[in-house]
């Protein structure tokens, strides 16, 4: 097992590379002139352009772009990753702020939509062709087929404006903060996050179930007497784990892209939110560096899924 994560870690180290490359390069190659942005329109005059050449000077960004990768990289090895065109702040101290929110919003999002689609997703299997599987057919299709920024402005039309149940927007009240209040600001993008990540979950689940529940050793073990439920929970459900397990790797990265759109609606202050804000200014330091946070969890998911592979059926060997 330990070359098994040797050379893994190797090859992560390898892609992580690559992606450092091309990243900087089409973000770079991107139409317009982010110091530019930093001018008002209506202070446009004759000294604009001798500013901006300076400028772009002061930040090399005059320099060709292979200079400015190394230099760029020589630093993030260093835990520096740039400072913001927009604000002058050091970006590391920017995503520093954000993560924690996108965390705890990905987090119990995902934790919302495996508890849905796996008990969903297994009636659904074991009563095929049945109501729960119809309702739970229509339940997935419908949170798959509606945009979570359409979703998210209904509930906030119902339970922020019609019903005054739960905030509309932020993290928590400037004038409360309590553990309640930050529940009470959850709820809704939770909720809107988790449903969405249960919709496609569901169908997996159900889908292999029920390549499972047609195996020989279903028919051998009901035939000798083991209870269904039995069955279901110590043979068929860990069998059908493993493309689960994969399916679960690839949203994690996925839900940080459904937290940009999530975040933005309920204006809750994660990595999303300064995602969008930077690529509206064209802040390319902290564009770069959202892009390889996303790459970096794509690298991680993966090896995660495949050691959750060997834990849960004891016949893969990592090797």
């Amino acid at each position: 097992m330990g070359a098994f994560f040797v050379r893994r870690i190797l090859t992560m180290i390898a892609v992580f590379l690559l992606i450092t490359v091309i990243i900087f390069w089409l973000v770079h190659m991107a139409p317009g002139d982010p110091v530019s942005r930093l001018i008002p329109i209506d202070e446009y005059n004759a000294g604009t352009p001798a500013f901006i050449a300076q400028k772009r000077h002061d930040l090399g960004l005059d320099q060709p772009l292979i200079v400015q990768y190394f230099r760029w990289f020589g630093n993030a090895v260093q835990g520096n990753l740039g400072y913001s065109v927009a604000s002058g702040r050091p970006v590391s101290s920017m995503i520093g702020e954000r993560i924690s929110p996108t965390i705890e919003l990905m987090g119990l999002s995902l934790a919302l939509g495996i508890l849905i689609a796996l008990p969903l997703g297994i009636l659904a299997a074991v009563r095929k062709n049945g109501i729960t599987d119809y309702l739970a057919t229509v339940v997935s299709l419908v949170t798959i087929s509606t945009p979570t920024f359409f979703l998210g402005i209904i509930a906030i039309y119902v339970f922020s404006l019609k019903l005054h149940l739960l905030p509309s927007s932020g993290m928590s009240n400037p004038n409360d903060g309590s553990p309640a209040d930050l529940v009470r600001h959850l709820i809704m993008p939770v909720l809107i996050l988790g449903l969405a990540t249960a919709g496609q979950l569901t169908r997996y689940v159900r889908s292999s179930m029920l390549s499972e529940l047609t195996s020989e050793y279903v028919r051998t073990a009901l035939a000798k007497g083991m209870p269904m439920w039995q069955v279901l929970f110590k043979h068929v459900l860990r069998n059908a784990l493993i493309p689960i397990i994969t399916v679960i790797a690839i949203f994690l990265p996925g839900l940080l892209g459904g937290a940009v759109v999530v975040e933005q609606i309920f204006a809750w202050p994660g990595m999303g939110q300064l995602a969008v804000t930077a690529v509206t200014r064209q802040d390319n330091s902290v564009i770069i560096a959202f892009a390889l946070l996303v790459s970096i969890l794509v690298l991680l998911s993966n090896l995660l899924a495949d050691v959750l592979y060997a834990v849960v059926d004891p016949r893969v060997v990592l090797k």
